[in-house]
């Protein structure tokens, strides 16, 4: 396999920029094989068929969107942070339109882990929030509800400009799920503050676990904060 490597990514990086180009942003798998010298069953080879290569160049753009991320500065404030991962999206969908619609429109055929993987990084921000305190719900919901806000905000400007064309919607759509979400005041004014701590507790034990207990006990502790914090 270690030998087609190098062919696979280059067949991934034609398709890309065919799809970039295009303005119907379709690819051709033809013209993708001319691209990089070789014959329509090497791909069929490589990827199965066309689906397969849209799907590889998708989660080839959530390799780009991760690096994004992790270049973005940790500081001290989760909060913060996740409100800069919001503009961070925000500014990955302007950069790469055709991609971003190839990796979060519906495509109910596709294999693609890119929207999977994409969630599973906010469910980490949210889980540095609700450590802190700063969560109202469990870190999971919290990302349904604010990639479903994030994703529909972009496509949307993507899609229609002229109808989304006011620079403050983002902000404000952010600003609406983030109210729902986030804990202000702090978690401990809580209506229910058993409920906040086991929010906080269960988060801080996903960041860092603990030595003081067994496997089987953690587990277990695990699910007693679950039931907790379930609303």
């Amino acid at each position: 396999m270690a030998e087609t490597d190098p062919l696979r990514a280059a067949m991934i990086e034609a398709a890309e920029r065919q799809l970039a180009s295009s303005s119907d942003h379709e690819v051709a798998t033809r013209a993708v094989c001319e691209a990089v010298g070789v014959s329509q069953p090497v791909l069929y080879r490589l990827f199965g068929d066309k689906r397969g290569l849209l799907d590889a160049v998708a989660d080839h753009g959530y390799e780009r969107y991760a690096a994004l991320k992790a270049a973005q500065e940790r500081t001290g404030d989760p909060v913060a942070d996740l409100r800069a991962g919001w503009d961070g999206h925000m500014a990955f969908a302007q950069a790469n339109p055709a991609l971003y619609q190839l990796m979060f429109t519906p495509r109910p055929w596709s294999h693609s882990t890119a929207r999977d993987r994409v969630m599973d990084l906010l469910v980490a921000a949210l889980t540095r929030c609700a450590a802190a305190g700063a969560l109202k719900v469990e870190p999971r919901t919290a990302a349904q509800l604010i990639l479903s806000a994030n994703i529909g905000t972009a496509l949307h400007h993507l899609a229609r400009p002229a109808l989304f064309d006011d620079p403050a919607l983002s902000h404000r759509m952010r600003d609406a799920v983030f109210s729902h979400v986030l804990a202000e005041p702090p978690a401990q004014q809580d209506a229910d503050p058993l409920r906040a701590a086991a929010l906080r507790l269960r988060a801080q034990l996903r960041l860092g676990g603990t030595e003081a207990l067994e496997p089987a006990e953690t587990a277990l502790l695990e699910r007693w904060l679950e039931r907790i914090t379930q609303p």
